[in-house]
């Protein structure tokens, strides 16, 4: 599995990246900007992500935001809904403006509340069918 983490706190960023890194190769962005152009770049390259775990609150360019860049970027490519990359919003704000804007402005796949836990995190991935594709080519910890 693909993932780019976009997260502009380095703790949170860290421990995504403990518990993802595991299932695949793991990029980073700090900030909507640079999750619109690893997107674009990763797309370009062929190699295009499966999974974005999306921060909310973030300088520059929110994720929203770049929620938005994202799927307008998909929709110039031609990619069908059915295989957009899945986007996972992670927020510290559980409010329904914020949800929201992630499911029906933005396109999300969903959305998790922070702390965010392995368990929680690894079976919202899992609904993705994202985890069992994965399960066949990494070993997975004991």
């Amino acid at each position: 599995m693909k993932t780019l983490i976009v997260e502009d706190d380095f703790i949170s960023r860290r421990i995504l990246k403990d518990i993802l890194s595991p299932h695949g190769d793991c990029d980073i962005a700090i900030d909507g900007s640079e999750a619109v152009q690893a997107y674009r770049l990763a797309w370009e390259d062929k190699k295009p992500y499966e999974l974005i775990c999306l921060d909310i609150m973030m300088p520059k360019l929110d994720g929203q935001e770049a929620l938005v860049r994202i799927r307008e970027l998909e929709k110039t490519q031609g990619v069908k809904s059915r295989d957009e990359v899945k986007v996972l919003m992670i927020s510290a704000l559980d409010t329904p403006k914020n949800v929201f804007a992630s499911y029906y402005q933005g396109g999300a796949t969903a959305y998790l509340v922070k702390p965010i836990s392995r368990e929680k995190l690894l079976e919202e991935i899992s609904k993705f069918g994202l985890l069992d594709r994965c399960r066949t080519t990494v070993k997975q910890p004991a």
